[in-house]
C-alpha cells in the first residue's frame, strides 16, 4: 500500500449540505480540501447531487465515515464499504477514514461509543480494519475519538491506539480537539499523549471546537470556535510531524462565513512556519 499521508494539503473544513450556497463562491485560495461522511451523500442525485459534483470538481476531498462501526460486534458492513470505494471513485476522493469507536449493537445506535482498552479488542478491531482496507484497496485512516468513560479498560488510550495502529498498518486521523477534550475528562496531560502517538502515520488532521459542560467536562460538539489550547496543541503537532494537512470541523450554530473562513485562515497561518522551512530546505537541495 501506498504511504500514510493522503493526498492533500493545507487548511481544509468539513463540507455540509447548509454550506453548499453559502461556499459556492470560494476557491482553494479559501479552503485547500474538504471533506464528507459518504453515508450523506452515496445515491444523491437530483439538484444536491449536481452541486455536490460542482464541489468535487473543483475541490480535493477526503472522506470521514460515520456508520461503519468499526468496534461493533455486528458483522462488518461491507455492502457499505463497496459503496463507499464506488463514491470515492466516481468523484475522484483522495481517502477514507472512520472513528475508532463502535455505533451499532443489532442495530444503529446514533452515537460513537468506547472500544474497550484491551488487547483483545485491538486485535478484533484490527482484523476489521484490514478486512476494509482490502475492500477499498488502499490504508484507512482511523481517528482518536473523544469518550466518557472506559469500560474494562486494560491498557491506556495511547496503548490501544497505537496497538490498533500497528496491527492493521492503517493511518491516524488525528483529532486535536478529542485529545484536548479527553484530557480533561480524563485527567491526563494532551501534549505528553499527542508525542506518545505515532505522528508518522497521520493522514490528516482534525480541529474543532466543544461545549464546557463543567470545569472538569468537556462535550465534543464540533459547534464553537476553535479553543486556544486546541490552536497550541496544533502548533505543537506541526513542530513534530511538519504542517500536515488539516481540517476545521464545524456541523452547527454556524457562524457568517467570514468568520468561518476565519477560523481556516488560522489553521494556515499556524502552518505557514513550517511550509516556509520545508521550501526552504526543498530549495538546498535542489541547488546542491
Amino acid at each position: 500500500m501506498s504511504g500514510h499521508h493522503f493526498d492533500i494539503t493545507g487548511a481544509g473544513l468539513g463540507l455540509r449540505r447548509n454550506l453548499l450556497t453559502p461556499l459556492a463562491e470560494t476557491d482553494t485560495a479559501d479552503i485547500a480540501f474538504m471533506e464528507v461522511a459518504p453515508e450523506n451523500w452515496i445515491g444523491v442525485g437530483g439538484r444536491l447531487g449536481k452541486q455536490f459534483r460542482r464541489y468535487t470538481e473543483r475541490f480535493p476531498f477526503v472522506c470521514h465515515g460515520l456508520s461503519l462501526s468499526i468496534g461493533s460486534r455486528d458483522p462488518l458492513n461491507e455492502e457499505l464499504l463497496y459503496a463507499v470505494k464506488h463514491f470515492m471513485r466516481e468523484h475522484g476522493i483522495h481517502g477514507y477514514s472512520e472513528h475508532l469507536s463502535f455505533c451499532s449493537d443489532d442495530g444503529q445506535l446514533y452515537d460513537l461509543l468506547p472500544i474497550p482498552f484491551t488487547e483483545k479488542a485491538a486485535g478484533y478491531v484490527a482484523e476489521r480494519i484490514l478486512r476494509a482496507q482490502d475492500i477499498l484497496g488502499q490504508r484507512i485512516a482511523i481517528e482518536n475519538a473523544s469518550y466518557y468513560c472506559a469500560p474494562g479498560a486494560e491498557m491506556s488510550e495511547s496503548d490501544f491506539i497505537n496497538l490498533v495502529l500497528t496491527k492493521a498498518d492503517c493511518s491516524l486521523l488525528l483529532d486535536v480537539n478529542n485529545i484536548i477534550v479527553n484530557s480533561v475528562n480524563h485527567g491526563y496531560d494532551a501534549r505528553q499523549f499527542l508525542h506518545s502517538l505515532p505522528l508518522e502515520r497521520v493522514a490528516y488532521a482534525h480541529i474543532a471546537g466543544h461545549y464546557h459542560e463543567a470545569e472538569d467536562l468537556r462535550v465534543d460538539t464540533h459547534g464553537a470556535p476553535v479553543e486556544r489550547e486546541a490552536w497550541q496543541l496544533l502548533d505543537t503537532f506541526y513542530q513534530q510531524a511538519g504542517p500536515v494537512a488539516t481540517l476545521l470541523e464545524r456541523d452547527f450554530n454556524i457562524p457568517p462565513m467570514p468568520v468561518l473562513l476565519q477560523e481556516v485562515a488560522e489553521i494556515r497561518r499556524i502552518q505557514a512556519p513550517y511550509l516556509s522551512a520545508t521550501d526552504r530546505t526543498h530549495g538546498e537541495l535542489v541547488r546542491e
